[in-house]
């Protein structure tokens, strides 16, 4: 009779240990699905600032020397802000508005002459992005944040 206890309690006791090892390797695969997501997502939005100050940046610099009443050549930013509005914060979402609307602006305005454009430059007129680059670092950190986080838990 204890030859069988013996011998149930070491089936038992692979069965924990073959038990725990599976839930080990699961929990560690889950976790570096997880993690191989979060890095796509932050890469995804990456580009999409990346994307928008690229194209905002142009567009200012056309801006600043050419008037126009046509709103044609804002059409990717308009999409790239749409975009951002499904995946970003309030924030950026904000903050990319807020440059749309600076470059709007600026076309509406006459043309710069070089003396006034470096003006602008020297006074810091023209940092028109610095709330969205702060917007987006702020959100980006974030989620290496709640990543990091949720790793620990």
């Amino acid at each position: 009779m204890e030859a069988y206890i013996s011998a149930l309690m070491g089936l038992a006791g692979v069965a924990v240990g073959g038990l725990a090892s599976f839930a080990t390797a699961w929990m560690t695969h889950r976790s570096q699905v997880r993690e191989k997501h979060r890095e796509v997502e932050v890469a995804k939005r990456e580009k999409l600032f990346s994307d928008f100050i690229a194209e905002a940046t142009r567009l200012y610099g056309d801006a600043l020397s050419h008037q126009k009443d046509d709103v044609s050549d804002l059409v990717l930013l308009y999409a790239l802000v749409a975009h951002m509005r499904l995946i970003s914060s309030r924030p950026v979402v904000d903050a990319a508005e807020l440059a749309m609307e600076r470059i709007v602006e600026t076309y509406l305005t006459p043309n710069r002459s070089l003396s006034e454009m470096r003006d602008l430059a020297l006074s810091g007129a023209m940092n028109f992005l610095q709330d969205f680059g702060e917007a987006c670092r702020a959100e980006l950190a974030a989620g290496y944040a709640a990543s990091s986080a949720r790793q620990f838990h």
